[in-house]
């Protein structure tokens, strides 16, 4: 069974839905005991780096899955998801993230004002190293986007990279842990299979 994390926000019942309509067993929750007995994670991300962070502190599961993570259980980030990964956000500072990776999460920003942030719509993704995350998923496919923050993280945690205006990661990967920029429950057949393969992990 895989675990929603229910944080008071986050596009659950899309997640949720998404998951169903592959036939994969998943529950919403922001219960412990649920957390801790299933077989993997996915963490959707909307809103704010510092109110998720407090709303998993008042919920008292931030440290569960923290744990759950460090124990080597599968975990899929998704947007936000990918953002609490970290230290720190531009976005909320004084906020701490979990700290189980390293990098910087910074505020989308040009020096022309043509592009629009939030980057919001469809783009493509680049491969830069081979993930079982995008098994059967060609290169340069592409992927909805909904976000104002981008991850500036070591080569070695990119698996693929975006460009809008400026290169971004678009997903990553260390160990266990798989996170991406886009929202696959909002990518149509690639995002389904995104979803797939993460479930075939645990």
């Amino acid at each position: 069974m895989i675990a929603i994390v229910d944080y008071g926000f986050g596009n659950l019942k899309s997640v949720s839905k998404a998951l169903s309509l592959l036939s994969i067993d998943s529950k919403i929750t922001d219960s412990v005991k649920v957390i801790e007995d299933s077989e993997s994670i996915i963490f959707p991300g909307v809103g704010s780096f510092g109110d998720c962070i407090k709303n998993l502190d008042d919920k008292n599961i931030l440290e569960p899955i923290k744990k759950s993570i460090i124990s080597g259980k599968p975990f899929l980030g998704i947007c936000l998801g990918l953002q609490i990964l970290f230290e720190n956000s531009e976005e909320s500072p004084g906020s701490n993230g979990f700290s189980l990776l390293r990098g910087t999460v910074d505020r989308i920003e040009f020096e022309s004002k043509k592009l629009k942030v939030p980057h919001m719509g469809w783009n493509q993704i680049e491969y830069k190293k081979e993930s079982p995350l995008f098994e059967g998923i060609p290169d340069k496919s592409w992927f909805y986007f909904v976000h104002s923050y981008k991850t500036s993280v070591k080569d070695e945690l990119t698996d693929s990279t975006s460009n809008y205006g400026i290169n971004f990661s678009s997903s990553i990967s260390s160990d266990n842990i798989y996170a991406t920029q886009f929202h696959p429950e909002k990518s149509s057949t690639y995002g389904l299979k995104v979803l797939e393969n993460f479930s075939k992990l645990s």
